[in-house]
């Protein structure tokens, strides 16, 4: 057991050492530094923006700043101009190592583990010694007129020098130019005054095309103007008299107008009486006519009704006179079972008396016999006055029929006669009065028309009921009505007691 411990904390260390080891070994470069590992090989292994692994204790772990460095050029001293002037020149230049592999290669020959203010300061003294060459082989207006031809020719010759340290040049900026006696203020008075010459003689002559054209542009608005003022004239002279013309032709359109519609509104008030008229009539005629329905109607309903109790009436009687028959035939029934009951019980008494009793039997069978046919001539005798009764209901009953139909005359006529009463104004076109005439005469034209409907369909002269108002009939008070639909005649006698229906008896 101690052994077994013993091994499994061997294995925990050597764990712990594999892992440290390969902490150790792992490397992970950032996109601006160069992880350089050497030792092994010939050629060191460069890492950027990736991960890799070194030996350690075996392999060298260098790394180079790839990042944009800024470099202060500035001369410490006057430079001569190519035209002997003494200038000083601030520029700034942007450097970084150059990142192809040639570049990474010389870059970590010089600048290997420097930090970018060191290797900053490195390649400050090459570039002001590339600056002073240029300044050198430039005149003063070239540098301060033309400083971006000064950078570049900068850039130019340092980048040979650069190129061998493993350094790419980004930009050259020219800050500021400066010399001991005030050439270049002298050079800015002189061109200043130049410019201030010319912008006068520039002004001065564009302040004198600005009067000429100022002049001709009065003259030709001057000339527009007289000419457009002319034609205006011209044209409102025009529309006066134009508007003039378009006045009396309209002047005369409307008197025209006015005319015509006069014409046609006349037009138009004759055609809406004339219709207004024919409206009326033709509205009397279908009232007249609704109202000689309805008194059809009315009639058909009330014939009905007196027809169906006439027959209830009749139906009733006939059934209460087989109901009597019936009663009567069984009692004489039970009667004649007494008497032969009791004819058997006086036989089975005296079998000796046959001959008595069957002759006793024989009267009592007589006698009750007689009885029965009595009382079956009875019933009969009541059957048929029942019938008879019927019979002179039903005759009444067309009488009431009669008389219904004479009462609602007078309401007749005065509902046919009811759309004159609405009639307020009646407008005659023409000469001719007949209009008037024939719409007064439609009321007796209705109620003739009425009459005949009524014989036709009932078989009733309404003209012989309404003889009862004649002098015969109120003198003799005798009214005799034919032709009724079964043939009959009723002879209507008028009660001189009874008022307001000369109808109430028949």
């Amino acid at each position: 057991m101690p052994f077994l411990d013993n091994l499994v904390w061997i294995i925990i260390v050597l764990l712990v050492l594999l892992i440290a080891l390969a902490l150790l070994a792992y490397v992970k470069a950032p996109p601006d530094t160069a992880y350089i590992v050497s030792g092994l090989k010939r050629e060191p292994k460069v890492i950027i923006g990736g991960s890799g692994f070194r030996i350690p204790f075996l392999q060298r772990l260098d790394k180079l700043y790839l990042g944009q460095m800024s470099v202060d050029i500035r001369t410490s001293q006057p430079v001569p101009t190519n035209d002997f002037i003494d200038v000083t020149v601030d520029a700034v230049s942007k450097v970084r190592i150059n990142p192809s592999k040639e570049g990474i290669q010389l870059a970590s020959k010089n600048f290997l583990n420097k930090a970018p203010i060191a290797i900053a300061n490195d390649l400050q003294d090459s570039l002001q010694g590339n600056m002073r060459e240029v300044i050198g082989t430039l005149s003063l207006k070239d540098i301060t007129t033309d400083r971006d031809s000064f950078s570049d020719q900068v850039m130019k010759k340092a980048g040979v020098d650069m190129q061998r340290l493993g350094i790419e040049i980004l930009s050259c900026n020219i800050q500021n130019v400066t010399d001991g006696k005030g050439l270049i203020a002298d050079l800015g008075a002189d061109n200043t005054a130049k410019i201030t010459k010319d912008a006068s003689i520039a002004r001065a002559q564009a302040e004198r095309d600005v009067a000429i054209a100022r002049a001709r542009a009065d003259k030709d608005a001057n000339d527009a103007r007289v000419a457009a003022d002319t034609e205006i004239a011209q044209k409102q002279n025009e529309l006066a008299i134009r508007k003039a013309e378009l006045k009396r032709e309209s002047d005369i359109k409307k008197a025209e107008a006015d005319a015509a519609y006069e014409i046609q509104n006349q037009e138009q008030q004759k055609t809406i009486r004339a219709a207004t008229v024919n409206a009326s009539i033709a509205e009397a005629e279908r009232e007249a006519e609704l109202r000689q329905r309805e008194v059809l109607v009315k009639q058909q309903e009330l014939a009905a009704q007196i027809e169906k109790q006439a027959d209830a009436e009749k139906y009733r009687v006939e059934r209460e006179a087989e109901a009597a028959l019936a009663q009567r035939q069984r009692d004489a029934e039970a009667v004649k079972y007494e008497q032969q009951q009791e004819a058997e019980a006086q036989k089975a008494l005296a079998e000796a008396a046959r001959f008595a009793a069957e002759q006793e039997a024989a009267g009592i069978r007589a006698k009750g016999e007689a009885e029965a046919a009595a009382i079956l001539a009875k019933g009969n005798a009541e059957a048929e006055a029942m019938e008879r009764k019927a019979e002179a209901y039903a005759k009444y009953g067309r009488a009431a029929v009669t008389q219904m139909i004479v009462e609602v005359l007078p309401s007749i006529a005065r509902e046919v006669a009811a759309p004159m009463a609405s009639i307020d104004k009646v407008t005659v076109i023409g000469s001719d009065a007949s209009g008037v005439s024939s719409v007064s005469n439609n009321v007796g034209a209705v109620m003739a028309r009425l009459f005949e409907t009524v014989q036709e369909t009932t078989g009733l002269d309404l003209r012989e009921v309404v003889k009862a108002e004649t002098y015969d009939a109120k003198v003799n008070r005798n009214i005799t009505v034919e032709g009724l639909p079964d043939g009959t005649k009723v002879d209507v006698k008028v009660d001189a007691t009874t008022t307001g229906n000369p109808y109430a008896q028949v």
